[in-house]
C-alpha cells in the first residue's frame, strides 16, 4: 500500500511478480521451440562450408596419414559383409541383413573424423563456390588429389592384409572373392551409372550431418546399407575389392583401373559434386548472395 492507502502501481516500483514469471516462461517456451526446429538449409550450408575451409587449410601431413588409415579401415566394410554373409542362413532375405556389414568402415572412418574421398566431393566444394578464386579452386584439387591418392594406398594395404595372410578363414575368403567379383566386374557403363546414387548418398551424409543430433549413427547405417544393397558402387571400398581381386590374380590391372576404378571415380565425383552440391547450393544462393541472417527455419 502507498502511504495514500492506494495499491502500488508499476510506475511506483511495485511490478507484479507474476509478469516477471510470465517472462521467464515465454523464454522458456521460445528456447524450447528454437530447439525443436529444424536447422535451415542456410545454416546447414554455412557448417559444410566452414569444415570445407577447415580442410582446406590442413597439412599436407595430416591429409596423408588420415587418408591412409580411412582406406585401410574401409576394408572393414568388405570383411563385414562377407563375414555376415559366410554365417547367415543361404535364404534371399540375408541379403538385406548381410549388407549392413558394409557400413562397419563408413561408420569408423565418418565418426573418426578421418579423410574420405567421397566426403570431399561437397565439403570442399562449397568453398570453392562461395569463393571461386584461383587459389581456392587449387587447394580443393590437391586435397582430392592427395586423399584420392592416400585412401587407394590404404585399400591396397588392407586388401594384401586380408588376401596374403591367414587373418580370415578360408570360407570368408570365398565370400569376399564372390563378393568382390559382383562390385568390379560390372561393365565400365554400369559402374559409372551405379557410381551416380553413391556419390550422392555419401555427399546427402555430409549434408545432414549437422541437423541429425543424436540421429548421426543411424543415418550413417542407414545410407551405406542402402550404397550396399542397391548394388551402388564407391570407389573407395570398391578399391578395397579391387585390390583383394588383383592380388590374387582374379584380374589384371587394365580391368581394375579401366573397367572399374576410372568409371566409378567419374560418377562418384558427378552424383557428390556435379548433381548434389549444385542441388545443395540452390537452397541458399540467393539467401547467401543477399546476405540473409542465419536461422534455424526451414
Amino acid at each position: 500500500m502507498s502511504p495514500d492507502g492506494s495499491e502500488g502501481t508499476p510506475e511506483s516500483g511495485n511490478a507484479d511478480p507474476r509478469d516477471n514469471d510470465n517472462a521467464v516462461r515465454h523464454d522458456r517456451e521460445e528456447d524450447s521451440v528454437s530447439n525443436a526446429t529444424r536447422l535451415s538449409a542456410r545454416l546447414i550450408y554455412e557448417v559444410v562450408r566452414r569444415d570445407g575451409e577447415e580442410e582446406l587449410r590442413r597439412p599436407m601431413s595430416s591429409l596423408i596419414f588420415s587418408a591412409t588409415a580411412a582406406g585401410i579401415l574401409m576394408g572393414l566394410s568388405v570383411l563385414g559383409e562377407a563375414i555376415l554373409r559366410r554365417h547367415l542362413p543361404n535364404q534371399p532375405s540375408s541379403f538385406l541383413l548381410e549388407n549392413f556389414g558394409y557400413s562397419l568402415g563408413f561408420i569408423v572412418v565418418i565418426f573418426g573424423r578421418m579423410q574420405l574421398f567421397t566426403e570431399n566431393t561437397i565439403t570442399t566444394v562449397l568453398p570453392v563456390i562461395a569463393r571461386p578464386e584461383r587459389q581456392c579452386l587449387m587447394d580443393m584439387l590437391r586435397l582430392w588429389g592427395v586423399v584420392l591418392a592416400a585412401n587407394v594406398v590404404g585399400t591396397m594395404i588392407a586388401a594384401g592384409f586380408l588376401s596374403q595372410t591367414p587373418v580370415i578363414s578360408p570360407e570368408v575368403k570365398d565370400a569376399f572373392v564372390q563378393i568382390s567379383k559382383h562390385a568390379v566386374e560390372m561393365a565400365p557403363g554400369e559402374s559409372f551409372v551405379r557410381a551416380l546414387p553413391a556419390g550422392m548418398l555419401v555427399a546427402a551424409i555430409v549434408w545432414m550431418m549437422p541437423s541429425a543430433e543424436g540421429n548421426a549413427f543411424f543415418i550413417v547405417l542407414t545410407f551405406t546399407w542402402l550404397i550396399a544393397v542397391g548394388d551402388f558402387t564407391h570407389i573407395i571400398a570398391g578399391s578395397v575389392e579391387m585390390g583383394y581381386l588383383l592380388m590374387i590374380g582374379e584380374i589384371g590391372i587394365g580391368v581394375g583401373v579401366l573397367g572399374f576404378f576410372l568409371p566409378v571415380l567419374a560418377g562418384n565425383v558427378i552424383g557428390g559434386t556435379a548433381i548434389f552440391t549444385l542441388l545443395a547450393w540452390g537452397q541458399v544462393r540467393n539467401e547467401v548472395k543477399h546476405g540473409t541472417g542465419l536461422g534455424r527455419h526451414g
